[in-house]
C-alpha cells in the first residue's frame, strides 16, 4: 500500500514538473539559422504586456499586471500566459499596505515544488513584507535558472491556499543576437 502511495506522489511530482518545463518553453521553435524565432515580438506587443522595456534585455514584469497582488487572482494561469520569463528579468510585486479594510499580503519563496504544491511555508524564505508591496512595489530578480516558487505567507498560508496567490516560474537563459 505504501509503495502504490509513494509511486502516485512519484508521478504527479513528474507531471507538474513537466508542466513547469513545458510552459514555459511554449511557443518556441528553432529556425533554419538555429535562433530561437517567438510568435511575439516588437511589432506584436500582446505577449508580457507587463512588461515595461522594449528591448531584449531584462523585462520588468508586475505581478498580476493590474490586478497586482491580490486574494483570488489566480497567479499560476498568469504566469502561464505571461511565460516565457528569463534570468534576469524583474518581477515587481504590489499591494497595499495594510489598513481597515486591506488585508496583508507577503511574498515568500517556497524552496521546492513539494512545498509549493501542498502550501507549506514551513520552510520558506520572506521576500517581502506586508508594508513592502506599497508604492513601487518589491522588486525580485530572477538571477539564476532554477524554478521559483512564490506564494503569500499570510494567514498560515490560507491565501495561498483558497486564495490562489502562489505562482512558480522557470527563467530561461536569454539568447544574445550579433
Amino acid at each position: 500500500m505504501a509503495f502504490k502511495a509513494a509511486h502516485s506522489l512519484f508521478v504527479i511530482l513528474c507531471a507538474a514538473s513537466m508542466l513547469t518545463l513545458c510552459s514555459a518553453n511554449r511557443g518556441w521553435s528553432y529556425g533554419l539559422n538555429n535562433t530561437y524565432q517567438r510568435p511575439w515580438g516588437h511589432k506584436n506587443e500582446s505577449h508580457n504586456s507587463n512588461n515595461t522595456n522594449d528591448h531584449d534585455g531584462p523585462n520588468k514584469i508586475i505581478v498580476g499586471g493590474s490586478d497586482h497582488w491580490r486574494f483570488g487572482f489566480n497567479y499560476s494561469v498568469w504566469a502561464f500566459q505571461n511565460a516565457p520569463f528569463y534570468v534576469n528579468d524583474v518581477l515587481v510585486f504590489k499591494y497595499d499596505a495594510p489598513n481597515d479594510t486591506v488585508f496583508p499580503h507577503s511574498v515568500y519563496q517556497l524552496p521546492n515544488l513539494w512545498s509549493y504544491l501542498r502550501c507549506d511555508l514551513s520552510r520558506a524564505k520572506m521576500i517581502a513584507n506586508a508594508t513592502q508591496g506599497d508604492g513601487e512595489g518589491f522588486e525580485f530578480v530572477l538571477k539564476r535558472w532554477l524554478p521559483y516558487y512564490f506564494a503569500c505567507g499570510e494567514h498560515g498560508g490560507l491565501h495561498c491556499r483558497e486564495g490562489r496567490m502562489k505562482f512558480m516560474v522557470l527563467p530561461l537563459l536569454r539568447r544574445w543576437h550579433y
